[in-house]
């Protein structure tokens, strides 16, 4: 029976070798995979576009309706679905096989394809809204659209994170408040928030452990939603000193108020993202014979350039984060005053989730959004030192 976190110890903890070997493979093949998903994905953009599927499916939906909201849902229906069959096999497996094959996964497959059609059913809800919203500027302000459509996803962005904890996350998970043999971690944590100056309305446990091993912990939500969130692999394998010291960290980011300025950096790289994205849209007007910047046609075009912007941008935007995520240690460090006790977590992090601790440098500053878990913990063992 696993000891309750206040009796665990840290000492002598440190990463596993053998683990870590795993680690690295499974790193190598979760790059791959993600490059091979972007290169399928723009390969059928660009097959949209070159070959006339998109003009012949625009033509098809416009020949039995004039209903402009009418027409962006069967055609988003339509290119959505083809993309999604397409993406299917591997989103198996990458989102099942891989994770069953190196053990981190505690899925049947029966929960990871309803998992699969809740995340589906999210998207097609904010996906048709922002699509028929985005539309509705394109043909309102044809010249200036990409400024009102990023005042729009400023708009949604906050009320989302506001909003996502309450009627988001418990699509997936179960969220219930601390066990009672955990009541004075909870009093903990709460008296942690506090001198933090972050109140919180209160700490829950959610079931992570149904879909993983991996452990996490989060603070969600903004003003009266906000609150902490524990994963019970978390609760079950750490310490109490070490689950203090992660939820510090969470406390950091909205002590720095990481969620508005993360916001605010976001929607500066939407809005370049969507003006030249105005500019490729006029271009396909001449090139693609779209018969406006509004056309449904030119929704594939739409998609490629922003997706080749993010790609363009995601070192400066995981640059950011990393930075972010640098000053969320300092203060998790200078709030706990226990080094020792954050880099073993930190270390257990590493074992438990089979995160590799120090991965390429090519790939930390392309694809990671957190610095390397080996700068961090030794961070975390220095600041002991001092």
């Amino acid at each position: 029976m696993q000891a309750p976190p206040q009796e665990q110890s840290t000492e002598g903890s440190s990463i596993d070798p053998e683990r870590q070997e795993q680690a690295k493979e499974y790193a190598r093949i979760r790059r791959r995979l993600t490059f091979l998903d972007l290169a399928l994905g723009a390969a059928l953009l660009v097959l949209w576009l070159i070959t006339g599927w998109s003009i012949q499916l625009r033509d098809w939906i416009l020949s039995w309706t004039t209903q402009p909201w009418l027409a962006i849902l069967v055609y988003g229906a339509v290119f959505g679905g083809v993309f999604t069959l397409v993406d299917l096999p591997l989103s198996y497996y990458s989102g099942y096989i891989l994770p069953h094959r190196f053990q981190q996964s505690n899925q049947e497959l029966k929960e990871w394809l309803l998992d699969l059609i809740k995340g589906l059913g999210i998207s097609i809800l904010f996906g048709g809204l922002i699509l028929e919203v985005v539309y509705f500027l394109l043909r309102a302000a044809p010249r200036s659209w990409w400024l009102w459509a990023a005042g729009f996803l400023l708009l949604f962005n906050v009320l989302l994170s506001n909003l996502a904890p309450v009627l988001l996350f418990p699509i997936f998970n179960k969220f219930t408040p601390l066990a009672e043999e955990d009541h004075t971690l909870g009093e903990r944590l709460l008296a942690l928030a506090k001198k933090a100056g972050t109140p919180v309305m209160g700490v829950f446990q959610f079931d992570i452990s149904r879909r993983t091993k991996a452990a996490n912990a989060g603070l969600t939500g903004l003003g009266n939603t906000r609150r902490i969130i524990l994963g019970d692999t978390l609760l079950d394998e750490f310490t109490a000193d070490e689950i203090e010291t992660v939820v510090a960290h969470e406390l950091g980011h909205h002590v720095n108020h990481d969620i508005p300025l993360g916001i605010a950096f976001g929607t500066i790289l939407t809005l370049g993202g969507l003006y030249l994205t105005s500019l490729a849209l006029s271009w396909g007007v001449r090139a693609f014979n779209f018969q406006s910047v509004s056309d449904l046609a030119a929704l594939p075009l739409f998609a490629l350039c922003l997706g080749f912007y993010g790609l363009l941008t995601s070192p400066l935007s995981n640059s950011y984060s990393r930075w972010r995520e640098n000053l969320a240690d300092r203060f998790a460090l200078q709030l706990t005053g226990d080094g020792d006790a954050y880099a073993s977590a930190l270390k257990r992090l590493g074992d438990q989730n089979l995160a590799e601790v120090d991965p390429p440098a090519w790939a930390e500053f392309i694809l990671h959004s957190h610095p390397a878990l080996s700068k961090r913990i030794q961070r975390a063992e220095n600041y002991t030192r001092l």
